[in-house]
């Protein structure tokens, strides 16, 4: 199978026959959950739908079947469906960067049939061969064959990244930590704030520690600096027993450090042996690279079978995403309402909201994969956009949110659509001596969709015993859209799920509004201009001269009250 091109223009959804129509259907629309699901007993049932594992439940959104025709029928003239056989034929459609994106190719299964080669690549046997080295090493680690300098066995993976060298393999670790080897666990260092490498590296033994670094071209300002950082620690460790020839110093590096990278040459520089180097691709975006290689520090603690697990899970979504019907395809529907909830509803955020302490850092890993691939106000042909795009993505696990943000989410001006997450059977069953715990937290989860869906009125208030301005206070108005996600139990393969789930609604909703949700152009200024600072703030005057007001006022203060 050999990839298209494709470099058509995006369609202007607000010119589509759909758009009109969903303008329309919106202002004619009275909005009211109680009054929908008692004129219809199967609105549950209509709008529930089935994933590979995964149960979702979109009937307490403020949408009815009118709603999502007409939301289906916006995606076929914008194209998605075709933009999506697009993606997965290997086209390419990240068109700022002229390249063909294909994560989903990470997570084929060995010997999928037809082959994929794109740009002359043999896309299948290089994911497959870079995952057999993967593993190879990963079962090097966990068997005790390799080992630190001094003979004694790994116990800890640092996994030093920025961006999606870190958020992906972070909530995959933290989600399955049940998975984790005994007498192996892993660490993660991104910030460039010299804390984060002391905190995460300070109660380590340098002889047990075992070092990835994690960026594709080893240029990574963040990532190598923190490297260096880890790199000095370990041999100022292992020198407390005895002093290192400087050719003991390049076997500890080669010992207890490994990449992931492309840039063999710099890997080598650093001290690594470029044996030990794993490499990816430019089709591969670092927000969609926790399968690739980047992976390395899962499939070294969680395991070879825990991470081929993952992937095939990712590939059940993502078979599911290209096959299903347009009235049945979970990622294009969700993909859809978010549509129509920023565009129509005019909802500003996105609340994710996982019950499961396992999934706490699940929403900041959706943080950087929605707000980095949407974030933008240009289309891929470079004309502006003509809607409202992106979302701001937050959240936290319940019950604790509960007790802090729920609060606005239930009576707040804005709506904020919240998508919920539950698994029917937890991983640790703990009871308090007389109720099931899992089953008082889900009870919790039951309700608050429940709750923002119906609310209550002045007069169930009334009827409780409530009078005067209290009334008020204690009315809910529902109508807060909710969908519910809920699988058998968290498992390496509902996490790929999960994850390739919330990577293809990215994909629905890039396409409707017609952005290339595969660059990041927007985190570059930044970084630049950091490089262009450091002089000035090393405390060259003539260039702190040389910015602007505020610029320079910022940096002598830094300089008059840094204490060294």
């Amino acid at each position: 199978m050999t990839a298209p091109n494709s470099s058509t223009a995006p369609v202007d959804p607000t010119t589509t026959d759909a758009w009109s129509a969903l303008e329309a259907h919106h202002l004619e629309q009275s909005t009211s959950l109680r009054e929908w699901f008692a004129a219809d007993p199967q609105r549950a049932e209509r709008f529930s739908h089935r994933a590979a594992d995964l149960h979702v439940d979109l009937s307490k959104n403020l949408v009815t079947a009118e709603t999502m025709e007409l939301l289906q029928q916006l995606a076929r003239e914008v194209g998605v469906l075709e933009r999506r056989d697009a993606m997965l034929a290997g086209a390419h459609i990240n068109t700022t960067e002229d390249r063909a994106v294909l994560h989903t190719a990470l997570r084929r299964p060995a010997g999928a049939s037809p082959a994929l080669e794109v740009d002359g690549q043999q896309i299948d046997a290089d994911v497959q061969e870079t995952l057999r080295r993967v593993y190879a090493f990963a079962d090097q680690v966990r068997s005790g064959q390799w080992t630190g300098m001094t003979g004694r066995r790994i116990e800890t993976v640092v996994n030093i990244g920025i961006g999606g060298s870190d958020l992906g393999p972070v909530m995959v670790y933290e989600a399955l930590k049940p998975w984790a080897q005994d007498g192996l666990s892993a660490r993660f260092v991104s910030n460039i704030d010299p804390t984060d490498a002391y905190e995460s590296t300070k109660d380590l033994d340098p002889e047990t520690t075992l070092v990835i670094v994690a960026s594709k071209t080893f240029t990574t300002l963040e990532t190598l600096t923190n490297a260096r950082l880890v790199r000095e620690w370990l041999l100022q460790g292992l020198r407390e027993n005895a002093a290192l020839t400087p050719e003991q110093e390049k076997e500890a590096i080669a010992k207890h450090f490994v990449a992931v990278s492309t840039a063999l040459d710099k890997v080598a520089d650093f001290g690594i042996d470029p044996d030990n180097a794993f490499g990816f691709w430019d089709w591969v975006g670092g927000r969609y690279s926790v399968d690739s290689a980047i992976g390395t520090v899962l499939a070294t603690v969680l395991g070879p079978d825990a991470f081929e697990e993952l992937l095939a899970g990712f590939h059940g979504m993502d078979e599911h995403f290209a096959t299903a019907p347009a009235e049945q395809n979970v990622p294009l529907l969700m993909g859809l309402l978010n549509v129509w909830n920023v565009n129509f509803l005019e909802a500003e955020t996105h609340a994710v909201l996982p019950y499961s302490q396992y999934l706490h850092r699940f929403p900041a890993y959706l943080q950087q994969l929605t707000m980095e691939s949407n974030g933008k106000s240009v289309r891929w042909d470079g004309t502006l956009a003509t809607t409202e795009t992106g979302e701001v993505f937050w959240g936290e696990p319940g019950t604790n949110g509960q007790h802090a943000f729920y609060q606005l989410i239930h009576q707040g001006t804005r709506i904020i659509p919240a998508d919920f997450i539950a698994f029917a059977t937890p991983n640790h069953a703990l009871a308090d001596g007389e109720q099931d715990v899992h089953e008082l937290f889900l009870a919790n989860f039951f309700a608050q969709t429940k709750a923002l869906a119906f609310g209550k009125t002045a007069e169930e208030v009334r009827a409780e015993g409530t009078e005067g301005a209290l009334v008020a206070a204690r009315e809910f108005s529902g109508d807060r859209p909710t969908t519910s996600i809920m699988a058998p139990k968290l498992t390496p393969s509902v996490l790929g799920q999960l994850i390739a789930l919330y990577e293809h609604i990215t994909f629905v909703q890039g396409v409707v509004w017609g952005i290339n949700s595969f660059d990041q152009w927007g985190v570059e200024l930044g970084k630049q201009l950091a490089k262009d600072l450091a002089g000035a703030v090393a405390g060259d005057e003539s260039a702190i001269a040389g910015e602007d007001a505020s610029t320079a006022a910022l940096i002598r203060y830094y300089r008059e009250n840094r204490k060294r």
